[in-house]
């Protein structure tokens, strides 16, 4: 079962995540888009009320993490969710996915997006599988060709949660 804490995106176990997550995109970034470019994410921008970022435990140490930030104040981002092998196949993805969601509701966001790469077609497979649906481009990250949203547990009449 994993368990997830919060951490700042430069903590050694996160900033350790990420770098091996940047590995694995620039090893297998498809050629005809050019160099992948890695961009460590700004501490700032996952720590609250601005965001969260969040390091995956198991019984053996950290495998995975994820983070959320605010675009404006009903808006959030997914950013950076990744698992190691060892954790693959399991629901983790699924599991993340919905903790960062939950987490995105509690800063106050309706709507969710993040944008991903047609080669990570099982991620594309879990963000459509969960309710995600393409929208065109709202960010110029170089990295992406594919931008998802998904509207969160709101009533958009009287803002409720459903």
């Amino acid at each position: 079962m994993p368990v997830y804490r919060p951490a700042s995106p430069a903590d050694d176990d996160a900033h350790e995540l990420l770098t091996d997550y940047f590995s694995m995109r620039t090893a297998d970034f498809p050629e005809g888009l050019g160099a992948y470019r890695t961009v460590f994410p700004d501490p700032a921008q996952f720590t609250p009320p601005a965001g969260v970022f969040l390091v995956v435990d198991d019984e053996y140490g950290p495998v995975g993490c994820g983070g959320v930030r605010l675009l404006d104040p009903h808006r959030a981002e997914i950013k950076h969710l990744y698992l190691r092998d060892r954790a693959r196949g399991r629901g983790w993805g699924r599991e993340l996915l919905a903790e960062l969601e939950a987490r995105a509701v509690g800063l106050g966001a309706r709507e969710i997006v993040l944008d991903t790469n047609a080669s990570l077609e099982a991620a594309q497979g879990l963000y459509r599988s969960s309710g995600y649906a393409d929208v065109p481009p709202y960010n110029d990250n170089p990295n992406a060709t594919n931008w998802f949203a998904k509207r969160l547990g709101f009533d958009t009449d009287d803002d409720q949660v459903l």
